[in-house]
Order: C-alpha cells, then structure tokens, then sequence
C-alpha cells in the first residue's frame, strides 16, 4: 500500500449493517420491484419496530422486527441480515427469521376456499347474475 493516500481505505464501503426498508423488503422478496416495495411502505403495509413508517428511505438494521400486511395476511419478520443483491429465494430466506404464528404461516402457503372459485369447464364465462352470487358466497358485499 506504499503510495496510496492516508485514510483512502475509509473510502471503501465496509459491510453494510444497515439498509434502506424498501431495498431489504426488494432482497427479502417480498416484493417484486423496488417500486412496489417503495409503494407498500408508502401506503402504511410496513411496521418496522411496531411503528408504522411511511418511508422508503427508513433504515433498518439486524434485530429490527418488520411487520408486514400483505393482502389479506399479515408476516412478522426478524432482520437477521441485509442483503447486498437480490438472490434467489434460498438466500433470501437468510436475510430474516419468520415470527408469523404457526396458524398464520399455514394459512400463508396454501390458498382460502374463498380465493379459489371453481368453475366446470366449458361453462363459459359467468353471467351477471352468476357473479353476484359469486361475490355474495366470498362475502364481497
């Protein structure tokens, strides 16, 4: 290192210990895009801490809890690290320990007959009439 200026090692970035919410949110995978994971911190679906924030920009760091509603299920999130990329699913289920309550987590992974309408093939696309009994059997009244 003979040559180099004093202090040019300050410079380089040492490893991140913190992040912005919607970059980790980005990494984590719960959202697709920046943009939507700047959007869903916008509109009020993150907590980090249990303080609702409505900054893109919020820093969050290891240790931080985020709790996140989306749609109908709400997924509390450890911070276990942040990421420096998005990566595949694999690694960014490294970046947080899910705290979401066993129940809720099941109900997570498999859909709810509500969300799920059958209709037998070759029915044709349904009738005015059969939507709004459609609507009235999810309770979208």
């Amino acid at each position: 290192m003979a040559g180099e200026k004093p202090g040019k090692e300050a410079l380089v970035p040492a490893a991140a210990s913190s992040q912005r919410l919607d970059k980790w949110l980005w990494c984590a995978r719960l959202a697709k895009t920046r943009t939507q994971a700047a959007a869903l911190v916008s509109a009020g679906k993150i907590r980090v801490n249990r303080i609702k924030t409505d900054k893109p920009a919020h820093i969050v760091k290891a240790g931080d809890v985020i709790t996140a509603s989306l749609g109908p299920r709400v997924r509390v999130l450890s911070v276990k690290a942040v990421g420096d990329r998005r990566g595949s699913p694999e690694v960014a289920r490294l970046l947080f320990d899910d705290l979401t309550a066993p129940a809720e987590a099941a109900a997570i992974k498999e859909p709810r007959a509500a969300d799920v309408v059958r209709r037998d093939p070759g029915t044709g696309r349904p009738t005015k009439r059969d939507r709004r009994l459609l609507d009235r059997l999810k309770g979208d009244t």
